[in-house]
């Protein structure tokens, strides 16, 4: 079965997204498959920052590059407060929280798949 041009572009997409949020010291990054069962995006990524200040940089910064590097326009949410930033790119869904905040949310847990539990991190 060959890869539909959508696919290959949503996991380039992914690729760099997790590299740039790896450059900008994100933490405990976890990547959740959407396809088949969202038609808003192919994935999430959900990842933390230290702090507000951090949260808004790693932000910033990855959207600058998804501009740069694939001319996407990123919809984005939340930075000038740096609690919890929604990237909309599209394909690829990116939530950048502080420590606090993701663990009162606990968002990943409502799209990973049952029994998944630590796997996906990357970090």
């Amino acid at each position: 079965m060959t890869a539909k041009p959508t696919e290959v572009q949503s996991d380039g997409l992914l690729a760099r997204i997790l590299s740039s949020l790896d450059d900008d010291k994100a933490e405990d990054v976890v990547t959740i498959d959407l396809r088949g069962r969202s038609s808003v995006a192919d994935y999430m990524v959900v990842c933390s920052g230290r702090s507000s200040r951090q949260v808004a940089a790693i932000a910033e910064k990855l959207v600058e590059r998804l501009k740069q590097e694939f001319g996407r326009t990123c919809k984005v949410e939340g930075k000038e407060q740096g609690d919890w930033v929604l990237i909309d790119a599209a394909d690829v869904v990116v939530h950048v929280f502080r420590p606090e905040v993701r663990e009162f949310y606990q968002l990943e847990k409502m799209w990973m798949p049952a029994g998944a539990g630590l796997a996906s991190r990357q970090n």
